[in-house]
């Protein structure tokens, strides 16, 4: 099966084809911003990092920045830096290149003012802009295509309706070639033992049940204090309003998301894996940016986003499509959401044949069709996880 995307010389695809205005440093973001917003199919990302920061931490930073730019998604690459940040433009722009994609950077303090940088910079994207502007999609098979599958304001729907489907999505995606990438390690307390019968092999297994067991032993740690015991709840309020009891519960309808089929491994935080096709399950915790954020960093072109209680948000340059279980919030925040697969519990229809309409709708969004959050300009969910 094929859909129709943007050939990059690495070899990789593309469902979009923007520049990206990427700071190296939070000190540079406003004037990232405003080179991004004076050029047409220019996209930037805001932070709150690139400096004091060390070791690991600093490494997950530098990593998802450098994943970011190398993305199928973004055609050339343009660096805005400071000059004395611990994670260089310099480093940044070389680690880019390997890409073969166009990068270039604009250093402040190397420019001499905000002003001067930001008029160097919509220079070099509009340039970008018009050459990339000729590029037309061609076809490209579906064993090029990843795709990260993702739940938030999760009620009791998403469990029974929306999370199933989207699985059945999942499967079709990897008996057609794909990957399928799959997280929120803090929310499958509980479904460990499940997960590890699916891995390929015992090696995978061990390092599912370690990976899970790793992060409750985190949660039990920082989550315990008595200080804190006021904020240890590991399921939002919303959850427990939507008919989700614990955690356990939540990951046991959670899973459905990522299908049937095996589980190829267990890869880092924002790291995309050696072999492409098939299930792989990716260590990172919970939070809706810091996953979505990690799976992009992953090369995942495309995210798959359930939520029963409703949300509006995007990535930047990464198409987000919204399903829900719960008929009442498609019809709530419709402007919001793509598909409602609430359908399956109020009127009977199979979570199979919502499952194809999802892929269906996945397809015609990898060729260009827009999501609801991206014709909203919905981009909240660019967030690198710390340590």
């Amino acid at each position: 099966m094929q859909f129709m995307g943007y050939k990059r010389k690495n070899g990789q695809v593309g469902v979009r084809n923007y520049i990206g205005i990427i700071p190296s440093v939070f000190c540079a973001n406003r004037v990232a911003k405003l080179i991004a917003e004076q050029v047409e199919g220019a996209v930037y990302l805001n932070h709150p990092v690139g400096c004091s920061q060390v070791g690991e931490d600093l490494e997950i930073t530098a990593r998802t920045l450098i994943a970011m730019g190398n993305h199928p998604n973004i055609a050339a690459v343009l660096v805005v830096g400071l000059g004395c940040e611990r994670f260089t433009p310099d480093e940044f722009v070389r680690r880019v290149s390997k890409s073969l994609k166009p990068v270039e950077k604009v250093v402040i303090q190397e420019e001499g003012d905000t002003l001067k940088a930001i008029e160097k910079g919509v220079r070099i994207a509009k340039k970008w802009a018009a050459e990339f502007s000729m590029q037309e999609r061609v076809p490209c098979d579906i064993k090029d295509l990843i795709v990260g599958v993702k739940c938030g304001g999760t009620d009791a729907t998403s469990g029974i309706a929306a999370n199933p489907a989207v699985g059945v999505m999942s499967d079709l995606v990897v008996d057609n070639g794909g990957t399928v990438l799959f997280s929120e390690v803090t929310e499958l307390l509980g479904a460990e033992h499940i997960l590890a019968d699916r891995a390929v092999s015992e090696e995978v297994a061990n390092d599912i049940r370690n990976t899970i067991l790793k992060t409750e032993d985190k949660l039990r740690e920082i989550g315990t204090k008595k200080e804190f015991c006021h904020r240890g709840a590991l399921i939002s309020t919303g959850n427990f309003d939507g008919g989700v009891s614990s955690v356990v519960e939540k990951a046991l309808g959670g899973i459905y998301k990522s299908g049937t089929r095996p589980i190829e491994g267990v890869v880092g935080y924002a790291e995309k894996p050696e072999k492409l096709g098939g299930v792989y399950l990716m260590n990172s915790p919970g939070h809706d940016g810091e996953v979505v954020t990690s799976f992009v960093g992953g090369s995942a072109q495309v995210i798959v986003f359930t939520t029963g209680r409703g949300t509006p948000t995007g990535f930047p340059f990464v198409p987000v499509i919204k399903v829900t279980g719960n008929s009442y919030t498609f019809e709530k925040m419709n402007e919001n959401i793509d598909i409602n697969a609430g359908t399956i519990i109020s009127e009977g229809e199979s979570i199979e044949s919502k499952g194809k309409e999802i892929f269906n709708f996945l397809i015609e969004v990898a060729s260009g069709k827009k999501t609801k959050a991206e014709i909203l300009k919905h981009d909240e969910l660019f967030c690198i996880t710390r340590v």
